[in-house]
């Protein structure tokens, strides 16, 4: 009874809440490349988190002692937490008994995971607020790419980010591939791998700089009708929001078990579409 005991004692649901939501803020791709700075305390699905855009100032030449002042008037934009998620699983006595102590670490990492490979499929998802002006190839004639005409197009997607003026001094842009794009990458010339960027810092998990965006891998970019959406951008593109909203565990009334259930909300928007670019290539099946 007192191994059982023992083993129950790793499921308690705060501790993992507090490990689960340490997890989550490091190593995901796609939060690497969004904004918090408006994240609030999310409760409830439906919760809405406020944000507030300045308003531009003009300079104006002055000819004269007097000086006009223009009333500012910010824009605020609302970001609805609508996106629900949750896991729940079972885990019976006799498991539990002979479990060793790192169990709860492994079913967190596999929530973690879980988590955020939805996450960042809907983060990618956001390529369809990229503007016509930002896009490099088209639906109806996706890119071809290739170790040879990779470096190209990367700079015609950089120079996207420069011409909308999203690129400012101190904000470094990044791109979004696949391993797919990656095996023409690694193959380019002009590529700098990660090893060779020198002191300078790379986001968590790149691979390297091309035309001067860090480059992160995501399986979760995936073929849709034989065309992948890479996606580049800086972080002031998309504001994300979410919260660990809930774990608990109790017992099974059917079975010498306990359930285990978690909710993760969560929610995004591109506030700032001239800060996204996308590239629409052809897969090599299509």
């Amino acid at each position: 009874m007192t191994e059982q005991q023992s083993s129950y004692s790793v499921f308690v649901p705060q501790i993992w809440s507090q490990k689960l939501n340490q997890l989550l803020q490091k190593n995901c791709v796609m939060l690497q490349c969004v904004n918090r700075n408006w994240e609030g305390e999310i409760k409830n699905q439906g919760d809405t988190v406020k944000i507030i855009t300045p308003a531009a100032v003009s300079v104006s030449t002055l000819t004269s002692d007097n000086i006009t002042y223009n009333a500012l008037t910010p824009t605020s934009q609302d970001l609805v937490i609508d996106q629900k998620k949750f896991f729940a699983f079972k885990i019976d006595d006799i498991s539990q008994a002979q479990a060793h102590a790192d169990i709860m670490e492994a079913h967190l990492t596999s929530a973690k995971n879980a988590i955020e490979e939805v996450q960042d499929t809907y983060l990618l998802g956001m390529h369809t607020n990229v503007t016509s002006a930002n896009t490099i190839g088209s639906e109806e004639t996706p890119i071809t790419l290739s170790k040879s005409t990779i470096y190209e197009n990367f700079v015609n997607l950089s120079l996207a980010l420069k011409n909308s003026n999203a690129v400012h001094s101190g904000l470094r842009p990044w791109v979004v591939i696949n391993p797919t794009v990656e095996s023409y990458l690694l193959q380019s010339p002009e590529f700098i791998s990660a090893y060779n960027v020198a002191d300078e810092t790379l986001r968590e998990g790149s691979i390297g700089r091309i035309a001067g965006m860090d480059v992160l891998v995501s399986t979760n970019l995936t073929d849709v009708d034989g065309k992948y959406y890479v996606l580049a951008g800086t972080n002031d593109a998309i504001t994300f929001a979410s919260q660990l909203s809930k774990i608990e565990s109790l017992r099974d009334k059917d079975s010498f078990s306990d359930l285990v259930r978690g909710l993760y909300l969560y929610g995004a928007k591109t506030v700032q579409p001239n800060a996204l670019a996308k590239m629409i290539v052809a897969s090599p099946s299509a």
